[in-house]
């Protein structure tokens, strides 16, 4: 990856960036050509969020691949879980989706999809990075260019996908009132069939997506003051809040309290195991709520580094029924190995019916930590003899080195983890109060200090 603004931040994944300035038409064409020369043959999808640019870029992807002689799928706004499900119903050999996740409008990228319909793997992506630096002219003669057909039904297929997973109704009796905050993203198009095909009441803001974001795209609780005051208002049941490609879910409950990010996840655990059992996966950053419901439950529970695909390989090798992250992305193979905001909504909405419980009190059953997050500057060159000095700091704790340095103890947890993007690092802590996370940091600082 790059610090430089002038350069797009890649990762084998995918890239983002500033678009007409790290990210312009040059940089799109070039990443999508050197995705087509590392895909198996075959059509590829193409896909965008709700961000005003997404237009202009996907023209600009879509006359890429053509030029390198793909077929190619053009499916207009949709979400990133969406994608993946169109991939695997047209059998293609990939996807991109144009999309900057969370960040500000300024900013758009391309995410790219391996034939399986789940967010390339790290193998796969990384010769994809290599074609992309190492820049040649893959375009093929005028008899072989492909062309690019408009994909007329978008959201069948994975509508049915996810009302397949749930008791339609039951949630139907229960006649549930849902206000959903889209933000004028590309979630709307979904959420809306989806919730009408429950039978729930839904109140949609941003409902149009054409990336006028009305409060800064990432859900979180203090971009959502204004939605936990419409939630209480409206006398909603409860308030789901999208990023801008809806892979991302956030919960506020029907008093108009943010539960965040970190419950989505842990609300589909926990209904999920009440009826199936089967190992689970998180990654290491995630609140380890879910891994205490695999304990109550019985299950397995893995760990993998941070990052979806990461997470989407160990599900893969456990043969995992759920698996996600804590900023509340749900990933059910079922529905697809990619993570859906729309699969979150459905089962967190089957489970207050089943249950015949507010969202409020399914929180509040629920294991409770507070997570502290914070960085600090620190050169990657000294990041060794800072682990081995957090080491013997917190001697009690056990060491896990699958993604920085995890420090574990039976109620809490620390992760420091270098940034891939500046010479900083990333530190997590969770524990029982907020004010016990927060020390674990303010502690981990100082140590990093004496080190440099």
């Amino acid at each position: 990856m790059s610090a430089n603004p002038q350069e797009p931040i890649i990762s084998v994944s995918g890239l983002r960036g500033i678009v007409g300035v790290s990210l312009t038409p040059e940089v799109a064409v070039r990443y999508a050509a050197a995705y087509a020369g590392e895909t198996p043959s075959g059509p590829i999808v193409v896909t965008h969020d709700g961000r005003a640019t997404g237009p202009m870029l996907s023209a600009v992807v879509c006359g890429a691949l053509a030029a390198t002689g793909r077929k190619v799928y053009d499916a207009g706004i949709a979400a990133t879980p969406t994608t993946g499900v169109l991939v695997r119903e047209h059998k293609a050999a990939g996807g991109v989706q144009i999309s900057a996740s969370h960040n500000p409008p300024e900013y758009n990228g391309m995410k790219l999809f391996s034939s399986q319909g789940r967010v390339l793997p790290a193998a796969e992506g990384a010769r994809v990075l290599q074609q992309y630096r190492s820049w040649h002219h893959p375009w093929v003669t005028h008899a072989s260019v492909g062309g690019v057909q408009r994909l007329s039904d978008t959201t069948s297929t994975h509508a049915g996908s996810i009302t397949s997973l749930v008791d339609v109704q039951l949630i139907k009796k229960k006649k549930l009132t849902v206000l959903l905050d889209s933000n004028h993203g590309s979630g709307s198009i979904l959420a809306r069939r989806l919730m009408e095909e429950l039978g729930v009441r839904v109140k949609i803001l941003g409902g149009e997506p054409n990336g006028r974001f009305e409060h800064p795209p990432e859900p979180t609780e203090d971009n959502l003051q204004s939605i936990l005051d419409e939630v209480r208002d409206s006398r909603a049941d409860i308030g789901f809040c999208q990023d801008p490609d809806a892979d991302r879910l956030a919960v506020i409950d029907e008093t108009g309290r943010y539960l965040g990010e970190e419950f989505t996840l842990a609300l589909c655990v926990d209904h999920i195991l009440r009826r199936r059992k089967g190992a689970v996966v998180t990654n290491c950053s995630t609140s380890r709520m879910t891994e205490d419901l695999a304990n109550k439950y019985g299950v397995p529970f893995f760990r993998s580094a941070v990052g979806e695909a990461n997470v989407v390989d160990v599900m893969l090798q456990q043969g995992a029924i759920l698996g996600g992250e804590g900023n509340g992305g749900v990933i059910d193979p079922r529905v697809g190995y990619v993570r859906d905001s729309f699969v979150g909504m459905a089962l967190i909405l089957e489970a207050m019916c089943s249950r015949d419980k507010d969202v409020s009190q399914l929180a509040d059953e629920l294991p409770h930590y507070a997570i502290h997050k914070t960085k600090f500057s620190f050169p990657t060159s000294a990041l060794g003899a800072g682990f081995t000095a957090l080491e013997q700091n917190f001697a009690s704790a056990a060491v896990n080195k699958l993604d920085g340095l995890r420090l574990d103890w039976p109620n809490k947890w620390l992760l420091v983890r270098a940034s891939n993007t500046e010479p900083i690092v990333r530190a997590i802590a969770e524990a029982p109060t907020a004010k016990e996370a927060e020390e674990l940091c303010d502690t981990a600082g100082k140590v990093l200090a004496t080190v440099v």
